[in-house]
């Protein structure tokens, strides 16, 4: 491996502002980032006190999974990282052989679509959110191993009615775009319920 160009003090200080600007990063990528080895890295973060990518992707889904409303946690495709109700969500994805076509290990549409989907019904703070319409581009194709992070932010909300855009990530790399139009809806009557805030 070639030798880092980051001496130790300024690794450490480097390693822990790039992990809360992408806190699901995975110690392999930090690894390539920084030039070091796996277990480098690994020493890095036990000597900043930072845990493992499993243990701070626990941390955020646990305060995150109890605020959505409108899903119940095995209707959100792909994990649930962040949430933060009317504003924004992040989820993650790891592509796995059952998502695939066999004959080419490509992503099956409707994967990415799912997880978009569900993240931007799962952003609104409504017991029942129903998806109106989508207007979606795939960008790249997306293939068996890889860790799609999706998005999704509100941009508009007027009544009952939310425009939600969601960008999906590989590696920093943008594979898929969503325009999502959903709206909150009565429980009971199957009618838009008025928005509160």
């Amino acid at each position: 491996m070639v030798k880092s160009p980051f001496p130790k003090p300024v690794r450490l200080r480097e390693l822990g502002n790039f992990i809360k600007e992408n806190p699901f990063i995975t110690d392999e990528d930090l690894a390539k980032h920084f030039r070091v080895s796996v277990q480098t890295i690994r020493l890095d973060r036990l000597e900043l006190g930072i845990p493992e990518l499993r243990e701070r992707m626990k941390h955020y889904a646990e305060s995150s999974y109890s605020q959505v409303k409108s899903l119940s946690a095995p209707e959100i495709i792909g994990e649930l990282l962040d949430l933060e109700l009317e504003k924004t969500g992040l989820s993650l994805l790891e592509i796995t052989g059952e998502m695939v076509f066999q004959k080419n290990g490509i992503a099956r549409g409707h994967i990415l679509f799912a997880q978009s989907n569900s993240l931007a019904v799962a952003v609104v703070d409504a017991e029942v959110v129903l998806t109106g319409t989508a207007k979606v581009t795939f960008i790249r194709p997306v293939r068996l191993g890889e860790r799609i992070v999706a998005k999704a932010s509100v941009d508009t909300k007027a009544g009952n009615k939310y425009i939600i855009s969601v960008t999906s990530r590989s590696d920093q790399e943008i594979v898929f775009q969503g325009e999502f139009t959903v709206f909150a809806v009565d429980n009971k009557e199957g009618t838009l319920v008025e928005n509160r805030s």
